[in-house]
């Protein structure tokens, strides 16, 4: 686990019971983190600090989390849950399984936990239950442990159910264990009835306001979560992870202005406390807004500030992911398709951020007219969907379907029209069973949208137009969908729908910083028209 320099600054992040405030208060020397009383019996003071670390701790701010469970052990050594706290920190964003070490390290803490003795029934019952996540890790997966983790917190919360902290996880473990292909969002809605009961009793709890922007994230749902995300920002000011969070309601609703901003205060909080992956997390969410909004320039030396990291080494797939990601947005997004297919690959511990350059390259290969130069990263995306198969059904599934994408761009190219366009269209019918990953903003680009973009190319506008309508659905605002769809109605003669969309697009980009052709060409029809 990288570790951080907070705990040079734990005499003050326990010094002050930190309230809500405003965002001007961020580096005022008291730290905005929320409220939060989750009862141990521990010594007085130790109970303050277990406070303050469980702040932290809500806003997935592991590494300080970590140094503050340990100030915990140093004022009452026999105050077991610091151990379960520390073995919560170990688990970094539950959203994805944490480094082996992690595993181990957190096993050890709740063994030590154990040793010292549970001092009530409460204690014992959450130090059984995140045991669960821990239990048989070199030979359970991670599947297996998540879904035991969130029946012993169902459990757990079912024998107190007064307790708000065991709610509060309880619907968290829920989130995590939810299904990106269940289109139902049976556990996202469960964990929902829990939380908006608790915010209501608790509406300065960081955990709460933090746990419903994952209940909500979803095209569906998103509406939802725009309460808590205009709020969490101000209400954990202090923490990187608190600030970027919001963005995502905000990217599932295509409020790209509202997204760039409060990413840009997390990269700016998580610099200042040498959070790397914090920082890049948030840089490829902010990237991702700037693009859409045809601030080509701001990306750029937003990308350009990243590259002090590349080449460090990481237990997190944020940082790197975020580092691959983000120049095959930039390139993909402009269709720059020279640039995406000059990428240099890199290699990683994280298959599927290895998997972006490859996908990038062979679309630009493909798209710049050489397909048969992309043969080497179609099969490279073939390798690490392969070896992502056994340990991670997930981003394996998201690696066939940018294979299969890339692999129809070249069949396209290469004149076998009819081939690549059944192609995307199976692979946008994947990507439509399943759902996104937090660890990113969208894909590189949707396959719903390719399958558009390769129908426009194909003279088949009206096709086309359904399919930038179908993105819409999911990807709200997304300038290459709003000024596909103009120009799919401009070819189809549908010329209400051309100005209507084409006036979408001139909207989202009205502070472009660059001339992206599709932009001047939507502004020239929104003139003539």
């Amino acid at each position: 686990m990288i570790r951080s320099p907070w705990r040079l600054f734990l005499p003050i992040l326990l010094g002050f019971v930190a309230a809500p405030a405003s965002a001007a208060d961020e580096h005022a020397g008291h730290p905005v983190l929320g409220t939060v009383h989750f009862p141990v019996t521990c010594t007085p003071e130790a109970q303050q600090a277990f406070d303050e670390a469980m702040k932290l701790q809500h806003s997935f701010w592991y590494q300080a989390a970590h140094d503050a469970f340990s100030e915990v052990l140093q004022r009452d050594p026999e105050c077991a849950m610091a151990h379960w706290g520390i073995a919560m920190t170990l688990l970094n964003n539950p959203f994805s399984p944490p480094p082996a070490q992690n595993l181990a390290d957190g096993w050890a803490a709740l063994e030590q936990a154990r040793q010292l003795g549970a001092k009530s029934e409460r204690e014992a019952g959450y130090i059984a239950a995140l045991s669960e996540f821990y239990r048989d890790a070199d030979t359970k997966d991670h599947r297996a442990r998540v879904l035991a983790y969130e029946q012993a917190m169902a459990q757990l919360h079912a024998r107190y159910p007064d307790d708000p902290e065991a709610a509060i996880y309880y619907a968290l473990a829920l989130n995590v264990a939810a299904l990106p292909t269940d289109k139902t969002y049976a556990k996202q809605l469960a964990a929902a009835e829990i939380l908006e009961a608790e915010v209501a009793r608790q509406p300065d709890h960081p955990g709460v306001v933090h746990y419903l922007i994952h209940t909500y994230d979803y095209p569906p749902l998103a509406e939802h979560g725009l309460e808590a995300a205009e709020r969490y920002a101000e209400l954990a000011a202090s923490a990187p992870h608190a600030l970027h969070m919001p963005s995502h309601i905000f990217t599932r609703l295509g409020l790209w202005d509202r997204s760039i901003e409060t990413n840009r205060r997390s990269a700016e909080v998580a610099r200042a406390g040498k959070e790397m992956n914090g920082e890049l997390h948030a840089r490829d969410y902010m990237v991702y807004a700037y693009l859409q909004t045809g601030r080509d320039e701001a990306a750029r030396q937003a990308i350009a500030e990243a590259q002090q990291f590349v080449g460090a080494e990481s237990a997190s797939p944020a940082g790197p992911f975020a580092l691959a990601a983000m120049p095959a947005r930039f390139a993909l997004e402009r269709s720059a398709w020279a640039e995406a297919a000059s990428l240099a690959p890199q290699s990683t511990k994280f298959a599927f951020a290895d998997a972006m350059t490859h996908f990038a390259r062979a679309v630009g290969l493909a798209r710049s007219g050489k397909p048969e130069a992309a043969a080497a990263d179609v099969e490279a995306l073939q390798s690490l969907a392969d070896a992502l198969r056994a340990s991670n059904a997930y981003w394996a599934e998201q690696v066939d379907i940018q294979h299969m994408a890339a692999t129809a761009w070249v069949a396209y190219a290469e004149g076998r029209r009819d081939e690549g366009l059944a192609m995307m269209s199976r692979a946008a019918e994947i990507e439509a069973g399943t759902e996104k990953h937090a660890l990113t903003p969208g894909p590189l680009a949707p396959a719903r949208e390719q399958l558009a973009e390769m129908l426009l190319a194909a003279d088949r506008p009206a096709e086309a137009l359904k399919e930038f309508e179908a993105v819409q659905q999911v990807e709200p605002n997304r300038l290459r969908a709003l000024a596909g769809a103009g120009r799919a109605a401009e070819l189809a003669g549908d010329l209400a729908a051309a100005k209507r969309y084409y006036g979408q697009a001139v909207e989202v980009a009205a502070a472009a910083d660059t001339a992206r052709p599709e932009i001047e060409t939507a502004r020239a029809f929104v003139a003539a028209n």
